[in-house]
C-alpha cells in the first residue's frame, strides 16, 4: 500500500521526535486525526510520564495525554531504532545557539543520523524545528541519499520538506490545528506527499515551492517581531529619560485604525524562537557576504533589555540611601510570558544572575514554575517563594518581570517597599504610587 493511500484511510503512522512545547501537541493533533502516533524523545522522564499518562506541558490541558492514552494508537519511547515503523517521521527537535551566537543543529545531525540508520521506501521525513535556510537540504538530504547502500532516492523513494512549527503557549484563540501550516519540499513529489498528510491534521495548509522558502518564512515571521519589539525598547528607553510614559504614547498611536501595529517593551526577549531565529539569518547571510545590520542592532538592543533593568533598580534602590550589594530582591514571574510554564530563554533567569553578581540576595516567585530546572546555560537549584504581606515588606525591591493573571498586583503595590514594572503590570492600582518605578 502507497503512502497516499495509507494517509487517505488513517493506517499510516505518524511519528514524532521530541515530545516537548511544538512535538506534543503535533503528536496530539494528528491522534485527534484519527492516526496512530509514535513519539520519541532521549528524555527518560519525558517518556515515563507520557506512559503513566501524564502531562507535563500544563497549558495544553491536564487531560490531553490520558486522553490519548484511553483512545489507543498512542505509543512513546526513546528507542530510536523503532523509527522505521513510522511512515511519517516528523522532526521537532531544539535548535539552540552556541557560545557565539552561531546556530547550533546537533539535535538535528543526531536526528538524521538516526532516521538514516532505518529510513525504508515511502517514508515521509519532516524537519519542524526552526533554522537557517537550506539546513534541511543541507544537512538531512546527503545522509539520507546515502542510506541504505544509496539506494533510495528523494522524491522516488522516500520524501522529504520543512513545515515550520508556530506554536504560542498559552495562547487561547489558536491552537496547533488552527494555525495556518506552512509546507515546502525538497523536490515538487515531496512536498505534495507531505501537503496531503497535514491536511488531515492541521484546517489549513499553505504550500510553498521549496523547503528554504518555508525556512526563511518562519524567520521573517520572528525577526519581524524581534525588529519592533527592539524599537519599543528603545523608545521606552528614550521616552523614560524624557519622563514620558511609553505605554501611554503605545495606547495614543494604536487607536490610528491603520499603518500601525502595537508591540510592547519588556524586560528582554524570551521564548524559543524571537531571541534566537534573527542570528541563525545573520550567521547564514555571512556566507554569501551579505550584511545585516538592521536585524543585528534589533538584536543587541533586546539583548541589552536586562542590564537597563538591572540599572533602573541600580539607580532606584541609590535613590533611596542603599545598595543593590546586600539588598534582598523578590523578582515576580520567571517564564517568558505570562500564565504559563514556559522558562526557555526566559529574561529573569538573566536578571537573577546580574542581580546577585551584584551582591544582592535574590528570590523568586511564580506560581507556574514552582522550582527551576538545569538548563543549557543555567542550573539555578531555586524554588519559587510564598508572597504575602509580611513577605513583600521583607524586600528592598520587588521587579516585576512577568505579569501572571494570578498575582494580585494591588496587594503588590500595597505591601512592597519599591517596585520596579517592567510590564506596566501596575498600571490600575490604587493608592500611592511614589514607589513604583518603571522599567
Amino acid at each position: 500500500m502507497g503512502f497516499a493511500q495509507k494517509v487517505s484511510d488513517r493506517s499510516a503512522k505518524v511519528g514524532v521526535i521530541g515530545l516537548g512545547y511544538v512535538g506534543l501537541p503535533l503528536l496530539h493533533a494528528f491522534h485527534a486525526a484519527g492516526f496512530a502516533v509514535l513519539g520519541f524523545d532521549v528524555d527518560a522522564a519525558k517518556i515515563k510520564a507520557l506512559e503513566a499518562g501524564v502531562n507535563y506541558l500544563m497549558h495544553l490541558g491536564p487531560n490531553m495525554v490520558s486522553d490519548m492514552k484511553k483512545a489507543g494508537r498512542f505509543e512513546v519511547t526513546s528507542n530510536m531504532g523503532r523509527l522505521g515503523e513510522a511512515d511519517a517521521v516528523i522532526v521537532c527537535v531544539p535548535t539552540p545557539l552556541g557560545r557565539h551566537m552561531e546556530p547550533d543543529v546537533t539535535f538535528i545531525e543526531r536526528a538524521t543520523a538516526d532516521i538514516a540508520k532505518t529510513l525504508r521506501p515511502g517514508q515521509l521525513i519532516v524537519l519542524e524545528s526552526s533554522t537557517y535556510p537550506g539546513t534541511t537540504r543541507e544537512i538531512m538530504l546527503p545522509p539520507f541519499e546515502k542510506a541504505g547502500g544509496g539506494g533510495l532516492k528523494c522524491g522516488r523513494g522516500y520524501f522529504l520538506g520543512f513545515s515550520p512549527e508556530r506554536e504560542d503557549p498559552g495562547r487561547k484563540d489558536h491552537n496547533t490545528r488552527t494555525i495556518p501550516k506552512l509546507v515546502g519540499g525538497i523536490d515538487k513529489e515531496s512536498g505534495e506527499v507531505a501537503v496531503a498528510l497535514y491536511r488531515h491534521a492541521i484546517k489549513e495548509v499553505v504550500p510553498v515551492s521549496t523547503a528554504e522558502v518555508a525556512e526563511a518564512a518562519k524567520l521573517l515571521e520572528n525577526i519581524y517581531r524581534c525588529v519592533n519589539i527592539a524599537l519599543v525598547n528603545e523608545m521606552k528607553m528614550v521616552l523614560t529619560a524624557l519622563g514620558i510614559d511609553v505605554w501611554e504614547v503605545i495606547q495614543a498611536a494604536s487607536t490610528k485604525p491603520f499603518g500601525f501595529q502595537a508591540f510592547y517593551p519588556g524586560p528582554g526577549l524570551g521564548g524559543h524562537c524571537i531571541p534566537i531565529d534573527p542570528f541563525y539569518l545573520t550567521w547564514k547571510a555571512r556566507e554569501v557576504g551579505m550584511p545585516t545590520k538592521f536585524i543585528e542592532l534589533a538584536g543587541q538592543i533586546n539583548q541589552g533589555m536586562p542590564e537597563y533593568v538591572v540599572n533602573r533598580v541600580l539607580l532606584a534602590l541609590n535613590s533611596r540611601g542603599k545598595a543593590m550589594k546586600g539588598s534582598r530582591i523578590l523578582v515576580l514571574g520567571l517564564s517568558y510570558k505570562p500564565d504559563i510554564d514556559d522558562v526557555r530563554e526566559s529574561p529573569s533567569f538573566e536578571l537573577i544572575e546580574k542581580f546577585a553578581e551584584l551582591g544582592a540576595k535574590v528570590d523568586y516567585n511564580d506560581p507556574h514554575v514552582p522550582r527551576t530546572h538545569r538548563m543549557r546555560r543555567y542550573d539555578m537549584k531555586m524554588e519559587s517563594v510564598a508572597i504575602t504581606p509580611d513577605a513583600l515588606r521583607s524586600y528592598d525591591c520587588v521587579v516585576i518581570s512577568t505579569h501572571h493573571s494570578a498575582y494580585h498586583w494591588q496587594e503588590v503595590a500595597d505591601h512592597a517597599q519599591l517596585i520596579v514594572d517592567t510590564r506596566n503590570a501596575l498600571k490600575g492600582v490604587k493608592g500611592r504610587r511614589d514607589h513604583i518605578v518603571g522599567a
